[in-house]
């Protein structure tokens, strides 16, 4: 059994890639772990992962990633341990309300990390959107809905891949930006991607 490394884009792994002399590709299989760049979304990771997991091969798979967060006392370059993930737009609109999936009767849409793997980083809820938040209205909705200390694009998906195939699972993500009116100039990718890549090198390190 093995570690399976996700993460939705060879961009957010650059320096694990080098540490660890990986050959380019999105799928890549290492003697300790196998790494799979999903493409961005939760359709791309869902479909990815659903193809990969089938082998059954993998005893914990952890996403990797950068993402956004609503909490501005989190200083951008932090690393977040997200225990639970919620599918932020899976409903339906019943005039000012949202009923989720789960009210409709029709799946779930909050899941959570499972691992017997302490992590020592801060935990946090997050939720998964097929648009990334950039509205202040939009914004503020969601966090009176929802609470949420970070937003992706793909997490509660790993979660919910994981879940159907009783796979352990972490989520792992660095702030590279606060969720507000889209500006560019304030994003510190380059340093939630070199903190995301330190952090992912010594664990794995440390794992064999």
């Amino acid at each position: 059994m093995k570690t399976l490394i996700v993460a939705a884009t060879k961009a957010e792994l650059t320096f694990f890639y080098q540490h660890f002399n990986l050959p380019e590709g999105d799928f890549i299989e290492a003697k300790n772990f196998d790494l799979l760049i999903t493409g961005v979304g939760m359709v791309a990771t869902a479909f990815s992962l659903g193809k990969h997991l089938k082998a059954s091969k993998y005893n914990l798979v952890l996403n990797f990633g950068i993402a956004g967060c609503f909490d501005r006392t989190i200083e951008l370059g932090s690393l977040l341990n997200i225990t639970e993930d919620v599918f932020a737009e899976l409903g339906a609109e019943n005039g000012d309300d949202f009923l989720t999936i789960t009210d409709l009767g029709f799946g779930e849409n909050h899941f959570h990390s499972k691992s017997n793997i302490k992590i020592d980083l801060p935990k946090a809820k997050s939720v998964t959107v097929n648009c990334v938040s950039g509205n202040g209205k939009s914004i503020d909705k969601l966090v009176k809905r929802l609470n949420p200390t970070t937003e992706s694009m793909e997490g509660a998906s790993v979660f919910y891949a994981c879940k159907q195939e009783h796979i352990d699972c972490l989520q792992i993500r660095s702030i590279s930006n606060y969720v507000e009116p889209r500006n560019k100039e304030k994003w510190k990718i380059g340093l939630a991607i070199k903190n995301l890549n330190d952090w992912a090198i010594a664990f794995i390190t440390d794992m064999n």
